[in-house]
């Protein structure tokens, strides 16, 4: 497909100059980007890569004398990271999915289809399903009975419904998603080891007799908003006797683990490889950044940035932006980590004093 720039822009809410109907049919990096490619140039240091380049449509920043890179036009985004979101928008190709339901797929009798609903070969959807308009199911999805799909949902490749689920509208699921799979809960008959450690922080001690697991099943399941992305291979589990709950816009990046009982707020950011344990509460508008853990029974308040690999043990309040393992104020943990990289110095200079104190005169 092909777009004219003056509708572009329009779509970005943004002002253009030069030919608006000149065609671009999608967008490239300066130094690559052809003739009827559009160049993101949002800056003048990848504005220098449009000579290594053909392109004579490009997006640049507010005020750019965009004659000077010999351009047929030129489109000025204020913020040009949010412009490139919405361009996308426009012309992601997609993944080719054929419309309508495949014979292929498996549909339960009682299952309620909404309009414009896509299904791809080897789905399975079971029974009191409801899917609504406009969805899209790609091949191999699992939709677990009495579960609920809310309008405009793509469900890539492999997904995995459990069985009650409740989902809303828009909803975005990258391949291998699983959403309902059980809780990792488990009870002994006596009081376990880890009980005791929580109580004490000490090792155990004494003769140790064996424990056996054993499970607890899930009986509640997971509800989410709407507008939420879970990335591949995310996992989230079934609450016990209450549902997992996950808010609005909510966007989940690879990788992702949510715990039983867990309750998310709305418009928060959850990186790759983040693992949010049972029970814990997550305000709204947080974001998390890579490898960040979150222990089970943990509050987190609302606007709360936590840096890559931090690990929270504790409540956080609303606005911290905390770092580190264990989770402190960011700036805390620069200092402490400023402080760590002195230490080699620091004992080299306490060794020259014990040993100017020790021996005055440098004596043998």
């Amino acid at each position: 497909m092909s777009y004219y720039v003056k509708d572009i822009a329009a779509a970005l809410g943004a002002g253009f100059e030069g030919d608006g109907d000149f065609q671009v049919s999608t967008v490239a990096e300066p130094a690559h980007a052809k003739p009827d490619q559009i160049a993101l140039a949002t800056s003048p240091k990848y504005a220098e890569e449009l000579s290594l380049g053909n392109a004579e449509v490009a997006v640049l920043w507010t005020g750019a004398d965009w004659q000077s890179y010999d351009l047929k036009a030129a489109i000025f985004a204020p913020r040009p990271r949010y412009a490139l979101s919405r361009m996308s928008v426009m012309m992601d190709p997609g993944q080719g999915y054929e419309l309508g339901i495949h014979p292929q797929a498996y549909i339960d009798p009682t299952t309620k289809i909404g309009k414009n609903v896509t299904i791809g070969p080897f789905s399975y959807v079971g029974a009191q399903v409801v899917i609504g308009d406009d969805t899209i199911i790609a091949a191999q999805v699992h939709i677990g009975s009495n579960s609920q799909i809310g309008k405009g949902a793509y469900l890539r490749e492999g997904v995995k419904i459990g069985a009650r689920v409740t989902i809303g509208t828009g909803f975005i699921a990258q391949p291998g998603a699983v959403v309902g799979s059980d809780g990792f809960s488990f009870a002994t008959e006596d009081v376990s080891g880890v009980e005791n450690v929580r109580k004490t922080l000490g090792d155990q001690k004494g003769a140790v007799k064996d424990q056996v697991w054993t499970r607890t099943h899930s009986l509640a399941s997971v509800t989410i908003g709407n507008d939420v992305e879970l990335g591949a291979n995310s996992c989230v589990d079934c609450g016990t006797v209450r549902d997992t709950v996950i808010g609005n816009s909510v966007k989940c990046d690879n990788l992702v683990h949510i715990g039983h009982n867990v309750t998310i707020g709305d418009n928060c950011l959850i990186c790759g490889q983040v693992g949010i344990a049972g029970s814990s509460r997550i305000g709204r508008n947080v974001v998390f950044a890579g490898q960040t853990g979150v222990s089970d029974n943990i509050f987190v308040g609302d606007n709360v940035i936590a840096g890559g690999a931090t690990k929270i043990f504790t409540n956080v309040p609303a606005g911290r932006v905390i770092l580190g393992y264990p989770a402190v104020k960011m700036e805390r943990h620069i200092e402490m980590f400023k402080a760590l990289r002195r230490l080699p110095r620091l004992f080299k200079e306490v060794a020259e004093l014990q040993k100017n104190v020790l021996n005055p005169r440098g004596k043998k």
